[in-house]
């Protein structure tokens, strides 16, 4: 079909166009506002760098080891904390001491999925798998452009929930590290005074003296120190309105979608039909439709 007369059609179905486009924006806008807003739970980290036994990688000027000055990976005992927020072990911890299962199950219940489920008899009730999927899709660690910190957020419809969970999430995170580090000095400790009663030479009990030194310095600085993975750069906080999702910026992306959409769909069908013969007549003499004529022979 020539171009010309693809416009000719479009512009005869332009009432129609208008008002699919405006139903289309009715319904999505519709749907979006019937879907519940949530609170935003946010919190700002940094590696905790007072200590040598918390030392990360990433603030070397030169790496001892691998990746090099543009490798901005986040490494030590930072990287573990950052992984212990989403593990099994934090989805069964808010499993046990928040209500995640009793609002998931709410969740499940909701909206045409949920009318599903009871037709067909399926599981209503959440377990610790789901709230570990609602844990790796509602908590994000966005590491910041130009810094080393690392900005948590965790969406929640319950503002006060939302708190709650990142709090409780952030001292598992480093409470694992810290019982890590507390054991691993801890066996240090046991294996260098094992040695040292048995050793008699004086410059290797001199050296492990030394080591034993360091050994107790870390299990020292474990006991004694506030943050040992991630240091708490803004405590957590949460906003006072919903601001999950985004309506406006959504509205506006439905307004240029919307026709685009029906547009498209619109010129697929004149595509599929072909030109109607009363057109052609018409479009004769008009030079889009002449070029196009003309191209095509």
């Amino acid at each position: 079909m020539p171009l010309g007369l693809l416009v000719r059609g479009l512009w005869q179905w332009w009432g129609r166009i208008l008002l699919l486009t405006l139903l289309l924006y009715a319904l999505g806008a519709t749907l979006l506002v019937q879907v519940p807003r949530r609170h935003v739970a946010q919190a700002i980290v940094a590696p905790a760098e007072t200590t040598g036994i918390a030392t990360s990688t990433l603030l070397a000027p030169v790496p001892i080891m691998g990746g090099g000055l543009l490798d901005d990976r986040l490494s030590g005992n930072f990287a573990v904390y950052l992984d212990s927020l989403r593990a099994p072990e934090a989805a069964a911890m808010l499993a046990r001491d928040t209500r995640l299962l009793g609002y998931l199950t709410l969740l499940r219940q909701e909206g045409p999925l949920g009318w599903l489920r009871r037709r067909l008899d399926l599981r209503i009730e959440a377990d610790l798998d789901d709230a570990q999927d609602w844990l790796e899709r509602s908590l994000a660690a966005t590491q910041n452009i130009g810094t080393v910190t690392v900005t948590l957020t965790l969406a929640h419809r319950d503002r006060d929930a939302a708190l709650d969970a990142l709090r409780r999430l952030h001292a598992l995170a480093e409470a694992k590290v810290r019982a890590d580090l507390a054991e691993m000095a801890r066996r240090r400790i046991a294996a260098i005074e094992a040695r040292l009663a048995v050793e008699r030479d004086l410059y290797l009990r001199n050296a492990l003296y030394d080591l034993l030194g360091q050994q107790q310095r870390g299990a020292l600085v474990v006991a004694a120190d506030e943050a040992v993975a991630a240091r708490l750069v803004s405590a957590p906080m949460v906003e006072i309105r919903p601001s999950l999702p985004n309506r406006p910026l959504l509205l506006l992306l439905l307004a240029v979608a919307a026709p685009l959409a029906v547009g498209c769909a619109a010129a697929f069908l004149l595509l599929l039909r072909g030109p109607d013969p009363r057109w052609r007549g018409r479009m004769q003499g008009l030079p889009l439709f002449d070029a196009a004529r003309a191209g095509a022979d």
